[in-house]
């Protein structure tokens, strides 16, 4: 009997939960044999320090490449703001990242249009801009019924991201109020 309890008592003391409450304490007392024989599945990865791309808080991200390929996206333990923690948009950045289906071109599909056909950047920025100022021309309001000056325009309404930050959707605001857009609204708010 007392041989069994000196191994069951050699089992426990082997535990780490029992190491540690026990007052061995942090560090390797808490590390199991186990995990001593774990090796990394990130061997010849070289590892870049990012931000996550989803929202204004700026979690950090360590990206590990290996052959020019990113082969894992993880928090930064060492992150003051996340301290190694990720929301499910940002843990699942690299799903994001390497799924062969994202669309990586300018789309357009004109008006009546049944499929969407690719086009250059900058002929989608030319005619988004030319559509902002065919909409703003057209709808633009300088007087209300009662003859106060309003200088807006309903027609045009701007929906920004949550991952745009404050300075980002400060300019944007500033440039609405210019236009004469007063329907400005964020998705972190919605």
């Amino acid at each position: 009997m007392a041989r069994r309890l000196n191994v069951v008592s050699s089992a426990i003391a082997r535990w780490p939960v029992a190491r540690q409450l026990t007052g061995a304490g942090l560090g390797e007392s808490a590390v199991s044999e186990r995990t001593r024989r774990t090796h990394s599945r990130l061997h010849g990865v070289t590892t870049v320090q990012s931000i996550c791309p989803y929202c204004a808080v700026g979690c950090s991200t360590l990206v590990h490449v290996r052959d020019g390929e990113i082969v894992d996206i993880e928090g930064n333990p060492e992150s003051p703001v996340n301290q190694g923690t990720l929301c499910p948009k940002g843990a699942d950045t690299l799903q994001y990242t390497i799924n062969p289906k994202r669309v990586t071109t300018a789309l357009y599909r004109r008006p009546f249009g049944t499929r969407w056909e690719r086009v250059e950047l900058d002929w989608a920025m030319e005619r988004i801009a030319e559509l902002v100022r065919e909409t703003r021309d057209r709808t633009y309001v300088e007087h209300d019924a009662r003859g106060r000056p309003v200088r807006h325009t309903p027609g045009i309404g701007f929906l920004g991201g949550a991952a745009l930050d404050n300075e980002e959707n400060y300019l944007i605001k500033k440039f609405c109020v210019g236009l004469g857009v007063v329907f400005v609204e964020n998705q972190a708010r919605i």
